[in-house]
């Protein structure tokens, strides 16, 4: 009997690490943390889950999935979108690759450099925006991964500072 116990303990163990393996940096917290911790660099307030928001992301990831094309929703929420492969099966990569246009932003002009995306790191840390929700599939054309962030109230607005 002691045996079975083992096994049934090392076999519940390898399926939670599997679980937590797949699941890694995408989950709700590792999405508010990566976007959270770029809005504490510049001082603005965390983000807050928002299931309504996060539902509208899954919907439209869905209906990425057969193309994977980086098409806005033109939904009622701001939005950054992403595709990739390799670490992309962490959401948090896309997020990560947004925030990286920080280093093309200059607040005190609130401009970005000549070349260069800013949009999606000014979204990340709009002051006004303080619901996040996302969501990310992968896509049957290619096997690349979609991820959708959708933001409440939206943020982006020309001639306006996000912080």
């Amino acid at each position: 009997m002691g045996s079975f116990k083992l096994s049934f303990v090392v076999i519940c163990f390898l399926t939670l690490a599997i679980f937590q393996t797949t699941h890694a940096q995408n989950s709700q917290q590792d999405y508010l943390n990566a976007h959270n911790t770029a809005r504490t660099q510049v001082g603005v307030g965390n983000m807050v889950w928002n299931a309504t928001v996060a539902d509208y992301a899954q919907n439209y990831a869905n209906q990425r999935i057969a193309d994977c094309n980086l098409v806005h929703s033109g939904g009622p929420y701001g939005e950054n979108l992403a595709e990739g492969s390799g670490t992309f099966t962490a959401g948090t990569a896309a997020v990560n690759l947004w925030v990286a246009e920080k280093t093309y932003y200059d607040h005190t002009t609130n401009t970005c450099a000549s070349g260069h995306v800013c949009g999606h790191y000014t979204q990340v840390v709009w002051r006004n925006s303080d619901q996040l929700g996302c969501a990310r599939v992968q896509c049957t054309n290619n096997g690349w991964w979609f991820v959708i962030c959708s933001y409440y109230p939206p943020g982006n607005y020309v001639g306006q500072s996000p912080y």
